[in-house]
């Protein structure tokens, strides 16, 4: 069998690629595939993520893992893991750019004789030079009024014109 994903770089502008790879192919294949089809040299750090539809991130799937209790994902195989009740994913590429990608399997269909698999269907724009900032959301953190530090009366943080910096160095505060 063959599985037919859109991967869409997740920038302003339409950037995507239609990718044919066997079901049996692993995680490592679609990783090298999605990194060919985009121009990037495939030697970075990279992970897939499940997804839902609305492209909330889930459980991570790394393809290289640092932990020993965490599973490997290099060569855990496509049809493994895609389902017809699991079928989007998010890979992430270079864990300093964090370029990031919406995966989604968007056919199921039969082995053509004469095409070698994975297989570029269709591209659509151009990557950019580089990876879009992220916009990371936090908790607005509160504080309570006697959670609150008066710099003025704690003398050590008093740098007055003239002092001498070498009396406040790292070792005090250790």
């Amino acid at each position: 069998m063959i599985y037919r994903f859109r991967i869409i770089l997740d920038v302003k502008e339409d950037v995507l690629r239609d990718i044919e790879i066997e079901d049996t192919a692993t995680f490592e294949d679609l990783h090298h595939a999605i990194t060919q089809a985009f121009g990037f040299l495939g030697n970075e750090m990279a992970s897939f993520y499940l997804s839902d539809k609305e492209w909330v991130q889930g459980e991570e799937l790394p393809l290289e893992t640092m932990e020993a209790s965490q599973e490997n994902y290099r060569d855990q195989k496509l049809n493994s893991i895609i389902s017809t009740h699991q079928h989007h994913l998010i890979y992430v590429y270079d864990f300093l750019n964090l370029w990031t990608f919406f995966v989604e399997l968007m056919e199921v269909g039969e082995n053509i004789t004469g095409i070698t698999y994975p297989n570029l269907i269709h591209a659509q724009g151009e990557v950019p030079e580089e990876a879009p900032e992220k916009m990371f959301e936090s908790d607005e953190v509160t504080f309570e009024e006697e959670d609150n530090f008066d710099f003025e009366e704690d003398d050590d943080f008093n740098f007055e014109e003239g002092d001498d910096e070498e009396e406040y160095n790292d070792s005090d505060f250790y």
